[in-house]
């Protein structure tokens, strides 16, 4: 078996781009735990903006709870009004889309958004739902028994771990 060796800098870099020709004034950054946080995070100082990025959790709508149960991740935390907001969802991995699902049902929790587009760095195909970003760093191709995550180094470096499950 070959090893996907994916440089996250590099892919920051051309999210980063992306995100630029996307990003409207008014709009606002809220990334998916952890790593579309961590996204969101950076971006916001990358971009100069003086709003603050949210931070949304998928774990209350899941549609597999009872087989993963709850996740330790952070809890959702927006401290603007959501309702007639225009919204650039970030993640750092795309795959089945259950995910986006989820936290999508968790903002709707918030209010009404004008709008709700989506970033990630990388799509990793498998979708099961239909979701697409409308800014992707990288597609690649990986077997179903692996999972691929963003990491953040002390100094926030971004990398990728890639594991068997």
């Amino acid at each position: 078996m070959s090893t996907l060796t994916l440089d996250a800098e590099a892919l920051y870099l051309e999210l980063l781009s992306g995100v630029r020709a996307l990003f409207r004034p008014g709009m606002h950054l809220i990334g998916v735990t952890s790593g579309g946080a961590w996204l969101a995070e950076r971006l916001q100082r990358d971009l100069g903006l003086a709003e603050p990025y949210g931070v949304i959790s998928s774990a209350l709508h899941r549609d597999d709870y009872a087989r993963r149960g709850m996740t330790s991740g952070a809890q959702t935390q927006i401290v603007f009004d959501v309702n007639d907001a225009h919204i650039l969802l970030l993640d750092d991995v795309l795959y089945t889309g259950r995910t986006i699902r989820a936290v999508i049902n968790e903002l709707f929790d918030f209010g009404r958004p004008a709008s709700v587009k989506l970033a990630v760095l990388v799509d990793r195909g498998g979708r099961e739902l239909p979701v697409q970003a409308d800014v992707c760093a990288a597609r690649v191709a990986l077997p179903a028994q692996q999972s691929l995550a963003l990491a953040r180094s002390a100094s926030g470096a971004f990398s990728f771990n890639v594991k068997d499950r």
